[in-house]
């Protein structure tokens, strides 16, 4: 599966949420990431980022599609980071 994940974290855990969801996803911009997923990684992820976050203050947004293919994206500005990969 395709997601878009998004997390509003207390400034303390900003780093740590950053490091967890670059291990699984291509970073876009502050705080939003994409990528494909699979369930399994995709359960492993959120469970090691409700050991990061305070249930009281923090949320983490995820939006799921069958594939990229089924997006459109339009990126106004300056594109963060490439989610291209080239070999």
């Amino acid at each position: 599966m395709y997601i878009i994940l998004m997390y509003d974290v207390n400034e303390k855990r900003t780093g740590k949420m950053l490091k967890l969801c670059r291990k699984y996803l291509n970073w876009i911009q502050n705080s939003v990431f994409e990528g494909e997923i699979t369930e399994v990684k995709l359960k492993e992820l959120k469970n090691r980022a409700a050991l990061i976050m305070d249930n009281e203050t923090d949320s983490l947004i995820i939006f799921k599609s069958r594939s990229e293919r089924w997006l459109e994206k339009e990126i106004v500005g300056v594109e963060r980071a490439e989610t291209d990969n080239f070999l």
